[in-house]
């Protein structure tokens, strides 16, 4: 670590306009890299301890640099990792206090941290001793198992289930530690072999019980089977600030309002044209039912890519490479994969959702129905050309060192944009498939709706559903998919509101640069894909020619 600090500062001392932001990214990267690889069990002390020393380090040493005599696109990579260095240590500083609020359920095994730590150097341990030790922690646990059946020390289920992950942890590497020896070390495996299963079934034993013992002051499961995790209103700010997003959630959810309103008239007009009035529901029905055969829908969604290319080639709007046309690909989503991705999912492959034989009737229908031809042909585009995969393919080609500032923002929302993009441009060729992306557009709509009030607080993973079904016309089965892939698939809290946002944010550039003339949509749209990913209002910076501050902070009202 020494050595590392002293190759940072004498590259600080060198001349400014010799400070390679690319390396020090990269090492940024690898440096973070290493780390999680050497200190896996990101529940414990150690962990915590590191990663807070990790990221101070870095502060310190982006401090060093004299902003002010960077040259321009320097100080964008400045920012960009300035920004990334702040997030993390703001939410790493709240993983660590609630880690704080709950470790005192394995403070009686310090002894086998260290065991666990000294394992990733080899070191032998004094097996007799060793195998005292476990016994000892093991009638420890055996104790508190004892104190939790009269008592419940935990006020909500999340606290519970992150000491029973602490527990969790703990027993997986202590059984890592333990494959590690055995065998190996005929004096580790006579002393241990019993130590180690009585210790790793009181561990087990240990973290069911945590998991059930709290106060239920919060409900776990509303029926709807669905686990996440509200994140908070303030935290939420503090996540919207290092996204450069200048808006409180409640403004956000005010906008998606609006943006449903206008998608709302639209619909109107569609179903007027279809014959079924101001019975939009029904025009949406009518639309689901040309759902095509079972075998005959990866052809389709061929044709479907082919067409987007087409189109966006013949005006001339953006710059395809003869490689990014050739190397995309499909595959067939599972039946298991539906259940949280009951739609397209995209990139160098586009991965389909269409029924499979072992799925029920009903859900057949529901999975043919959700994904018929005109709601599609809105998403295969988002998910290959223009969108994801040539977003993908420009991302390993131009500044791929800032792909460590990947925000969904930029992601979703580009692939978004092209939605709003080709609805201006006619895309759609008839009413059907402007309800189909109007389907799609009002869906954008409803996750900023019901994903910030879930991180709000305000509404249920089960009301998220209904909200989905009743509002925006989803299959049930589709609307659960989609909610359990909001908060249970891995997601950010904002991960939800970036595809409308970020559209939105895209969108307003495009108005401002293109439509005034500045500059054409070509250059527009190869200069966002060749600057990388990064959050939008600093993109504009580069798209305007404007010099970034230091402390740069939200304060874009793209949405005004």
């Amino acid at each position: 670590m020494k050595i590392k600090t002293l190759v940072v500062l004498f590259l600080f001392s060198a001349p400014l306009y010799a400070i390679d932001f690319n390396e020090m990214i990269s090492s940024f990267s690898a440096d973070k890299s290493a780390l999680e690889r050497k200190y896996p069990n990101d529940l414990s002390d150690v962990y915590f301890e590191r990663f807070t020393t990790f990221y101070l380090g870095w502060k310190t040493q982006l401090e060093a640099i004299d902003f002010e005599s960077l040259t321009r696109e320097q100080k964008v990579d400045y920012v960009l990792l300035q920004n990334k260095v702040n997030k993390s240590i703001y939410f790493h500083g709240l993983s660590a206090k609630e880690f704080d609020a709950v470790k005192f359920v394995v403070q009686d095994a310090k002894e086998i941290y260290s065991y666990n730590e000294n394992r990733k150097s080899g070191l032998n341990p004094n097996s007799e001793k060793l195998a005292g030790i476990f016994n000892a922690t093991e009638k420890s646990f055996r104790t508190s198992i004892l104190n939790l059946k009269k008592n419940k020390p935990f006020v909500s289920w999340q606290s519970a289930d992150l000491a029973a992950n602490i527990v969790k942890n703990l027993k997986e590497a202590t059984e890592e530690s333990y494959r590690f020896y055995n065998e190996y070390n005929p004096e580790f495996m006579w002393w241990m072999k019993t130590s180690q299963q009585k210790l790793i079934n009181t561990l087990g034993e240990y973290e069911v019980l945590l998991r059930q013992n709290y106060t239920n002051t919060l409900v776990k499961d509303d029926g709807s089977g669905i686990i996440g995790k509200p994140l908070g209103r303030e935290a939420l700010l503090k996540d919207l600030k290092f996204e450069f997003i200048s808006y409180t959630p409640e403004r956000l959810i005010e906008e998606a309002n609006k943006q449903f309103a206008w998608c709302e008239k639209e619909m109107l007009k569609a179903s007027n044209e279809l014959g079924y009035g101001d019975d939009w529901k029904r025009a949406l029905e009518q639309v689901k039912q040309t759902y095509v055969r079972p075998g005959q829908w990866q052809e389709d969604v061929n044709g479907l890519a082919l067409e987007a290319i087409k189109f966006v080639e013949d005006r001339d709007l953006i710059t395809v490479p003869a490689l990014a046309k050739e190397t995309w690909r499909m595959r067939m989503l599972t039946a298991a994969e539906q259940k949280v991705s009951p739609f397209f999912l995209g990139g160098e492959e586009i991965l389909i959702a269409y029924p499979t034989a072992s799925m029920d009737y009903e859900d057949k229908m529901m999975s043919m129905r959700g994904n018929n031809p005109h709601f599609s042909r809105a998403t295969v585009q988002h998910e290959l050309i223009p969108g994801h995969h040539l977003q993908q393919f420009m991302n390993q080609r131009y500044k791929p060192y800032r792909q460590l500032f990947d925000t969904p923002f930029w992601i979703e929302g580009w692939s978004l944009y092209w939605e709003f993009n080709l609805w201006d441009k006619n895309f759609p060729k008839s009413a059907e498939d402007k309800i189909g992306m109007l389907f799609w557009r009002m869906h954008r709509c409803a996750r900023i709706i019901f994903s910030l009030n879930y991180h709000l607080e305000k509404m249920t993973p089960q009301q998220c559903i209904d909200f989905l079904v009743d509002k925006v016309g989803h299959e049930r089965a589709n609307a659960a998919a989609e909610v359990r892939r909001s908060f249970m698939g891995g997601y950010g809290p904002l991960y939800q509101i970036a595809y409308m946002v970020g559209g939105l944010e895209f969108y307003n550039l495009k108005k401002q640069l293109v439509d005034t003339g500045k500059m054409t949509e070509k250059q527009f749209h190869d200069t966002i894909l060749q600057n990388n990913t990064m959050p939008i209002e600093i993109l504009k910076s580069i798209l305007y020619g404007e010099d970034l501050k230091k402390d740069a902070e939200p304060n874009w009202k793209f949405l005004d």
